[in-house]
C-alpha cells in the first residue's frame, strides 16, 4: 500500500497536469475563434466561385483546359495530406490516418503508385512508420504561411499533372464541420471535375455575356479555384485542429480532476487508519501498565 507521502507526491503531480491541460485548453479555445472565423469567412467566396465556373461550364460548348484533361492512364497518383505539426488533439490525426491509409492501399491494390506530399509532422512520422512513398514533406507551419503555401502547391500541382508526372492528385484533410465535428476526406483535386450550375441545369439561370470570352475566364478562374480549394483545406486543418485540442484538454482537465478527488479520499483514509493504528497502540500500551 503506497505510503502518505506518496499519495501527497501524486496529488500534487495530478494537480501540476491539471494546471497545465486547463491552460493549454484556454490558448487552444482563443485560437479556435480566430481559426474558426477564418474558415467560416472563406467557404462564401469557394461557394460562389464554384458557382460561377457551373456557369461558365454551361454556357461553352467545348471546355479546354490542362487542368482539365484526364490522362490517359493514371498509375501516378499523388496524395497531398494535410496534418498538424503537434499533437495532443485527440482523435483529428488518428482518424484522418486511418481514412487516407485506407484509400492508399486500396489504390496500391489497384496497381497504382502512390506518392506523397506531407504537411504537418504527424503525417510525415504516420507515413515514414509504414514505409510509404513521402515526395516531400513540409513541417512547422504556421497560420501566417497558408496563404503562400497554397499559391505555391497550386503552382506546383499545375505543372507537374500538366507536364505528366502524375496523373491525379488527391486532396486528404479533416473537414471543419463545427466545434465537435471534423469530417475525415480523400478527394480528388485534379484532373479538376466541374458540374453545370444548378440554376442553369433548371433552366432558370438565364443566358449570361462573358467578357472577355468564356475560355479565358476559365483560365483564370480554374488556377483560382484550385488554390481555393487547398486555402480552405488549410483553415479547416487549423480550426479543426484548435477545436479537437480544446476538447481533449478539457477532458483532460475533467479527469484530473477526478482522479484528485479519488486520490484524497485515498488519502484521508490511509490517514484515518494509520491514527486510528496510533491510538490503538497508545490504548494498548496505556492498559499492558
Amino acid at each position: 500500500m503506497p505510503s502518505l507521502s506518496d499519495i501527497r507526491r501524486r496529488i500534487g503531480s495530478v494537480k501540476n497536469t491539471r494546471k497545465i491541460t486547463r491552460a493549454m485548453k484556454l490558448v487552444a479555445s482563443a485560437k479556435l475563434k480566430r481559426a474558426k472565423d477564418a474558415a467560416m469567412a472563406a467557404q462564401p467566396y469557394q461557394q460562389t466561385l464554384q458557382r460561377v465556373l457551373g456557369r461558365v461550364v454551361t454556357a461553352v460548348d467545348d471546355v479546354q483546359h490542362p487542368l482539365l484533361n484526364t490522362p490517359s492512364s493514371d498509375n501516378n497518383i499523388l496524395v497531398v495530406y494535410i496534418a498538424t505539426d503537434r499533437g495532443l488533439c485527440g482523435g483529428f490525426n488518428n482518424q484522418l490516418q486511418k481514412h487516407t491509409l485506407r484509400q492508399i492501399r486500396q489504390l496500391e491494390a489497384a496497381g497504382k503508385t502512390v506518392h506523397l506530399a506531407v504537411f504537418g509532422k504527424k503525417g510525415n512520422g504516420f507515413f515514414k512508420a509504414r514505409e510509404l512513398h513521402i515526395q516531400d514533406s513540409t513541417v512547422d507551419i504556421t497560420p501566417e504561411q497558408f496563404d503562400q503555401l497554397s499559391t505555391d502547391l497550386t503552382d506546383r500541382l499545375a505543372r507537374e499533372f500538366g507536364d505528366g508526372t502524375y496523373d491525379r492528385v488527391y486532396l486528404a484533410y479533416s473537414t471543419f464541420v463545427s466545434t465537435m465535428t471534423q469530417t475525415p476526406g480523400f478527394h480528388q483535386i485534379l484532373p479538376m471535375t466541374l458540374q453545370d450550375s444548378d440554376d442553369d441545369a433548371a433552366g432558370g439561370g438565364g443566358d449570361y455575356l462573358f467578357e472577355p470570352e468564356a475560355q479565358g475566364i476559365l483560365d483564370d478562374l480554374l488556377p483560382r479555384a484550385l488554390r481555393t480549394t487547398l486555402f480552405q483545406a488549410f483553415l479547416d486543418k487549423e480550426a479543426g485542429e484548435q477545436a479537437a485540442r480544446m476538447q481533449a484538454m478539457d477532458s483532460a482537465t475533467r479527469n484530473a480532476g477526478d482522479l484528485i478527488d479519488k486520490l484524497t479520499l485515498k488519502y484521508n483514509r490511509a490517514r484515518q487508519a494509520a491514527i486510528t493504528k496510533e491510538l490503538i497502540e497508545i490504548i494498548s500500551g496505556a492498559q499492558a501498565l
